[in-house]
């Protein structure tokens, strides 16, 4: 996950947390190219070919981890975070 820029690793983790694009985008205030481009990046950098295995590495890297009762994954990252080290 460090490859990933800090706002790449905010969609990763929104995205884990199972948001839509248009969702994530509103969160974000961008618009849904910028998006969908910072997902496209993710995908290339992780060499995920999808957005289930991008969510699965970001579980697996601890970018995001379960809540305790098996709920929805909580975001380690913020809109000012820096590169993880994972």
């Amino acid at each position: 996950m460090r490859d990933l820029t800090p706002r790449e690793q905010e969609v990763t983790a929104l995205a884990a947390q199972g948001r839509s694009n248009d969702e994530i985008a509103e969160h974000l205030r961008v618009s849904l190219f910028t998006m969908r481009t910072h997902i496209r990046h993710s995908l290339r950098k992780l060499g995920a070919r999808n957005r289930a295995q991008l969510v699965a590495l970001a579980f697996k890297t601890g970018l995001v981890s379960a809540r305790s009762g098996g709920g929805v994954g909580q975001p380690n990252v913020s809109s000012t975070a820096t590169h993880s080290s994972a």
